[in-house]
């Protein structure tokens, strides 16, 4: 399985436009490779760079496993999102308080449906998740404020 996206390049810098300093909307991410048993996507975006420790910039679950493609700009989303690490439900782009930092885009291939009763944030998804991961992929970008 493989995420990838036409605004960076694996280990590549991270566009203004996706961050805090520009349009702060989440970039395209193109799915591939994803298991013929997978019943739903997931999709975690972190910081691990944080000064506080690692900071989740976005969390969305229950994604149909026929999703190809995030297009740009996503407003209006057909699966369920969680609370990122500001207590919001949205996509937060990369604003590093200093010095470069690394975002993860984190999409996992799952058995299940998850139940949108028991997932709020990234900890209860992880938790939700564990035993139904069939595959893992990620996709990194760098970025500077």
């Amino acid at each position: 399985m493989k995420i990838t996206s036409h605004a960076f390049s694996p280990g590549g810098i991270i566009p203004d436009k996706y961050s805090c300093k520009g349009e702060n909307v989440n970039p395209q991410l193109e799915f591939s490779g994803t298991p013929d048993s997978t019943q739903s996507l997931a999709l975690i975006l972190d910081d691990p760079d944080a000064p506080n420790g690692t900071f989740t910039h976005w969390v969305i679950y229950n994604i149909s496993p026929n999703v190809r493609e995030i297009l740009e700009s996503t407003r209006e989303v057909p699966w369920m999102e969680a609370k990122n690490g500001a207590g919001e439900y949205k996509y937060m782009g990369p604003c590093p308080p200093a010095g470069i930092h690394r975002y993860y885009f984190k999409l996992y291939a799952l058995d299940v449906i998850l139940d949108v009763k028991k997932v709020i944030d990234k900890i209860t998804l992880l938790d939700a998740m564990k035993g139904h991961i069939l595959e893992e992929a990620e996709l990194m970008g760098r970025f500077s404020k």
